[in-house]
């Protein structure tokens, strides 16, 4: 075995890197309804209603059942909201709707032994259920931690044994946010962390003969998430475990961040046929959570047939633990230097100074100078259309080759083609920008890229399996020792503006989550505004972390749990933060998931109470039960505090 394919072997979490696939899971039933194996993706969503509002839970659940979705789930955070399950499913089933029912559950066991013989399936928290979460620093023995682990099984084999005998689907749901003080002691709030808390509590069902057991690995983080999901079926592979998984990004937020966040976390994992069932996670309604998550799961029952890539036998990527590509810096692309932005304007019929407006550069006559905002394109395409105008200091403009030899302007360059470029062809440009793809790609042409200190990539793809033709490609420059930077380029076109953001999130998100990507490149035609084209750029950037351009809300889907009005809320302390770029804001609706997810955000905002908010600084409580009224000037207050605000500019 060469120590190219240790490490493969090593790394495996899907069937093929290049070959579409679904990874084979065993089926779990959910009542009548079939998840893992031969089944179609499954679409769930949550309600956001009190469950002891019988009316409301089952008004709210038929919307959502009409919207497309297959599963509903409901919490249950103690025996009253349980038995009422009972209720809420009667009264569905008289109105004709035997849609599967899934009760929530977290820190109360025996809610869930009630739901267990009500409802077809049943969710715990490894991390609440059973478990300590004091966010406490403890140092756990052997023989500690193993007493431990025998009181959890004491406690949790009851429950498995309900759900074998009445036939109840369970599933182990790890979120990033609410590790246990014994996992976070032995492992770190690290993706390992998470899958070691699903294994426990899984290794406890087998032992109990139960296999109809689904799985989740949730995080706020898609980069988490991503490297869970990998490490859980690697970890299951190696125990001979075929389960089922549940797939969402947690806490994703409402709108455009939302959704571009949950497709790079989501449709990186779909990318590799990984994922049984889906839920968007949106502060909004959750009957607008399916149509998202049907368009994210659509693409693949039309993925096969594609055009055969050839499959990669030397994987130089590691999948559990980001490293981003090590490239040659070319001015401020490559190197340190974070992902770039080329907006495509070639095909406008004049570019003139307003046509900077929606690309984040906005000119002022008074002061006759360009304003650049944070999302502020780098570069421009204008392939065949000359601009005739002074442009912002920090932008560059690249033509098209022939074009840019009558128009060698400051910061203007080329782009040509891999043949041409193989022409060795004498340019007198500090950057050459190529396009190719991977049917152009070989030693020829690495061999002159590596004595190129000035050029950079322009990746395309016209397969149906684009990502992986995309990545196949950079992997061939990886393996041999190309550090060329890599622009990754896509085409889309006739899609409305959600369709495009969550391809092109998927379709970028996927590969910057592996280090690869020195910058974007998406041309689309008949796909929404040039301004929305820009966020989502952008917004795919913030979603993989690799360059922050603005605030981050960390802001949980709202349920019956919620103890505040989470889109009001979310929109107010939105307004007054938004220009606070880099600082991430959680904005929880209970106590649940809050203070864990507070690891991950700066600063945090947390119902505790009826019209009561606690605020975090990280996971420390700073000040407990302001009311709701107040609490925002209080989040601002305390960001003030810490030296972290900054007055919003005016503009000009």
């Amino acid at each position: 075995m060469t120590k190219f394919e240790a490490m493969n072997k090593s790394q495996n979490y899907c069937k093929s890197l290049t070959a579409y696939q679904r990874y084979k899971s065993h089926e779990v039933r959910v009542g009548t309804l079939g998840i893992g194996g031969d089944n179609p993706i499954r679409l769930q969503s949550m309600t956001t209603t009190d469950t002891m509002d019988t009316e409301a839970t089952v008004a709210q659940s038929i919307r959502m059942i009409e919207a497309g979705c297959e599963l509903v789930r409901i919490t249950a955070p103690s025996k009253k909201e349980a038995e009422n399950l009972r209720n809420i499913k009667n009264e569905l089933l008289k109105k004709g709707y035997n849609t599967p029912l899934v009760a929530d559950i977290h820190f109360t066991p025996t809610a869930a032994e009630i739901a267990a013989r009500i409802v077809e399936k049943v969710r715990v928290n490894p991390g609440n259920y059973a478990d300590k979460k004091k966010f406490q620093e403890l140092d756990y023995t052997e023989d500690s931690y193993q007493a431990e682990l025998d009181r959890i099984e004491k406690r949790f084999t009851p429950l498995v044994k309900i759900c074998k005998e009445e036939g109840t689907a369970m599933r182990i749901g790890t979120n990033h946010g609410s590790l246990s003080d014994r996992i976070l002691s032995r492992y770190g709030d690290t993706p390992l962390g998470m899958v070691e808390s699903a294994l426990e509590f899984l290794r406890i069902c087998m032992s109990l003969d139960y296999h109809q057991v689904i799985i989740s690995m949730k995080a706020s983080n898609p980069q988490v998430m991503v490297q869970a999901y990998r490490l859980l079926i690697h970890k299951m592979q190696a125990e001979q475990m075929s389960y089922p998984l549940h797939l969402g990004v947690t806490e994703a937020g409402e709108g455009e961040d939302g959704r571009i966040k949950s497709a790079v976390g989501i449709g990186t994992l779909l990318e590799d046929g990984i994922g049984d069932t889906v839920r968007v996670s949106l502060t909004e309604e959750p009957e607008f959570e399916i149509p998202v998550a049907k368009t994210l799961v659509d693409r693949y029952s039309k993925r096969l047939p594609h055009t055969e890539i050839k499959s990669i036998d030397e994987n130089t990527i590691n999948p559990f633990d980001y490293q981003k590509r090590l490239t040659t810096e070319v001015f401020n692309i490559g190197g340190k230097n974070v992902p770039i932005v080329i907006a495509d304007l070639h095909k406008k019929k004049k570019i003139n100074p307003a046509s900077l407006f929606t690309l984040g550069y906005h000119y002022s006559v008074p002061l006759d100078k360009w304003n650049i905002a944070d999302m502020a394109c780098d570069y421009i395409f204008a392939g065949d259309n000359v601009i005739d105008f002074a442009i912002p200091g920090t932008l560059g403009i690249i033509y098209n080759y022939p074009t840019w030899t009558k128009n060698k302007g400051e910061r203007c360059y080329p782009l040509i083609d891999a043949k041409t470029y193989l022409n060795d062809l004498d340019l007198s440009a500090d950057i050459i920008f190529i396009r190719t793809d991977l049917s152009e790609v070989n030693q020829e042409f690495i061999s002159q890229l590596n004595g190129d200190s000035r050029a950079i990539l322009i990746i395309e793809t016209n397969n149906n399996h684009g990502m992986a033709e995309q990545r196949r490609l950079v992997i061939e420059l990886m393996n041999s020792d190309c550090k060329t930077p890599v622009i990754i380029g896509r085409n889309y076109k006739d899609l409305s503006e959600e369709e495009f953001q969550l391809h092109a999130s998927t379709d970028l998100g996927a590969l910057l989550l592996d280090g690869i990507g020195d910058g974007t490149c998406i041309q689309a035609d008949n796909c929404g505004s040039d301004e929305m084209k820009m966020q989502t750029a952008f917004g795919i950037l913030q979603a993989t972390r690799t360059r922050i351009s603005k605030t981050e809300y960390i802001s949980c889907p709202s349920c019956g749990r919620t103890l505040f009005d989470l889109q009001e809320t979310t929109a107010k302390i939105r307004t007054k933060t938004s220009h606070l770029k880099g600082l991430k804001i959680g904005i929880m609706g209970c106590i649940v998931n809050g203070p864990g997810e507070m690891a991950d955000a700066d600063y945090g905002y947390v119902g505790t109470g009826i019209g009561k908010i606690t605020l975090y600084k990280e996971k420390e409580v700073v000040q407990r039960n302001i009311a709701s009224a107040a609490a925002v000037d209080a989040l601002i207050d305390l960001i003030k505090e810490h030296g972290d605000w900054i007055e919003p500019e005016k503009s000009l």
